[in-house]
């Protein structure tokens, strides 16, 4: 701990550290630039003096501060997850940094962290602060006959493996915004620097008006396929260093995600505030018959991804492993228009069956919305003819392409549109809902996660016969949407996810 502390708080001030070696060099006095540096040390030095942490049968407090103290008080009870985290500097030196989640959102300073633990001592840590979920870590009788844990962290590995990373699912990292988000802020602290005014100045840029248009054509298309490569690449390596050897177990009580390939993290998750999950789809990854699967939790992160981009099978068969015991053995979907009987769901049920569709009245609105982007370009067109201006032929191309574009988005829009409520025998019931194009999210909500209805209809959905019913609940995204449903269904669909939910008049 006295070598951590010191190199995290030189790694946080490196900018002011290199401010005070220039001043240093330019002065001619460099032994000034080591006086930031000892004093950065000795700060990170005084934290182990003065950082410590209890608990007891009630509470667990964090003891810290140099000038103000600072102790921070967490109830067991309220204890909702832990998650250990070792960097490079951690693994080499056998520590990890243990955080606890209750569920409420904090600053980064009211984080409560245990910073620089040994590892052997986190399984039985991590056991103790979540020994009210009910779990118990095997025992076994020694010599003298007294119970003892067989081992410390048997508890956080046992239980049934529902995911596995597999390497070939690094081809999935690109069809997202991760990369775009890594290269994006480099790109940025480069133009800050002056980078973008030494290519400008470039000898070669500087040509480039005096080349004909095929060598400005191939240079900006070179430029555009070395910039996706970079994105790409560095989505590679993000998603590799995330997840990079990701295991889910499921022991019943707790769920246990350990991933990370330079940084390791595990996460220990308390079922019992479990409410769903959330298949997630976006548009690309849609197009690759891939998804990632996010948790619905009650306190928790309300997208806590339990599975990153991965073959859509993948998802859908963790998915069914994390729901099956939790929905009972023979839940029976409700009827649809076109089944007068229920069909029995067996299967990964809850990510594959067929949604009930919202009618020609939402499809509709589906395209009323998409055509009025359309109807803008054109008069926006149509008034640069009026005022005098001129445009070429070609660009009257351009609202016939972007009218297909927006009218293929409105049925896709409409296909992704849809509800189903499946109810449990031995389980729960679950109401699953589904919507968006661009970044499609399939719910998978618990009845008894519930806590309220809310009915909405703007105007136009008035005029079209349609409302918005939202599911609220204490979990994940706090309110899950059935967008654009006929009003007339409205009751049935409340009172089949929740008996009596209405009321009575």
């Amino acid at each position: 701990m006295l070598l951590v502390y010191p190199v995290n708080e030189i790694m946080k001030y490196i900018p002011v550290l290199l401010g005070s070696i220039i001043v240093g060099t330019t002065s001619g006095n460099p032994l000034w630039s080591l006086i930031p540096v000892v004093l950065v040390a000795a700060f990170g030095i005084a934290r182990w003096f003065t950082t410590s942490y209890r608990i007891d049968a009630d509470h667990v407090q964090l003891r810290s501060g140099i000038v103000a103290r600072r102790t921070l008080s967490v109830p067991r009870p309220r204890i909702r997850s832990v998650d250990v985290e070792a960097d490079l500097l951690h693994r080499v030196l056998g520590l990890a940094v243990l955080a606890i989640g209750t569920g409420k959102q904090t600053d980064k300073g009211e984080e409560f962290k245990l910073d620089a633990l040994d590892t052997s001592q986190i399984p039985a840590l991590r056991a103790e602060l979540l020994s009210h979920t009910g779990q118990h870590a095997p025992e076994h009788v020694d010599e003298a006959g007294a119970a003892r844990v067989s081992h410390p962290d048997a508890l956080a590995e046992s239980g049934v493996e529902i995911g596995h990373w597999r390497a070939a699912w690094v081809r999935y990292a690109p069809l997202s915004l991760t990369g775009l988000a890594v290269v994006a802020p480099i790109a940025g602290l480069g133009a800050q620097y002056g980078v973008i005014d030494v290519l400008s100045k470039s000898a070669v840029v500087q040509h480039l008006d005096d080349d004909t248009a095929a060598i400005v054509a191939i240079t900006i298309a070179g430029l555009t396929v070395l910039t996706l490569a970079l994105v790409n690449l560095a989505a590679c390596a993000q998603y590799l260093a995330t997840w990079f050897g990701l295991r889910v177990l499921d022991n019943g009580t707790t769920l246990h995600l350990r991933h990370g390939l330079f940084t390791t993290r595990q996460i220990t998750l308390d079922l019992a505030r479990f409410r769903g999950a959330t298949l997630n789809e976006p548009l690309l990854l849609r197009a690759a018959r891939a998804a990632q699967l996010e948790m619905i939790m009650t306190g928790e992160n309300p997208r806590q991804k339990i599975l990153p981009q991965a073959p859509r099978v993948a998802v859908e068969r963790t998915l069914d492993e994390l729901l099956r015991s939790r929905r009972g053995p023979r839940a029976e979907a409700s009827p649809t228009p076109d089944s007068a009987a229920p069909q029995p769901i067996t299967g990964s049920a809850l990510g594959t069956v067929e949604l009930r569709m919202h009618g020609p009245a939402a499809r509709r609105r589906r395209y009323t919305r998409a055509a009025w982007p359309v109807g803008i370009v054109v008069l926006a067109l149509l008034a640069i003819v009026l005022t005098g201006g001129h445009l070429p032929p070609w660009a009257w191309t351009f609202p016939v392409v972007f009218a297909v574009v927006m009218a293929l988005l409105a049925e896709d829009r409409y296909r992704g549109l849809g509800h189903r409520v499946l109810p449990g025998t031995t389980g729960p019931t679950w109401l699953i809902t589904r919507r968006g194009s661009l970044d499609r999210n399939r719910d998978c909500l618990e009845a008894p996660g519930i806590i309220g209805w809310t009915v909405r209809q703007t105007f136009w959905q008035r005029r079209a016969g349609l409302a918005t019913v939202v599911a609220a609940t204490a979990a994940g995204k706090k309110s899950y949407l059935v967008v654009d449903i006929p009003i007339d269904q409205v009751a049935a669909l409340i009172e089949e996810v929740t008996p009596g939910g209405l009321g009575t008049r």
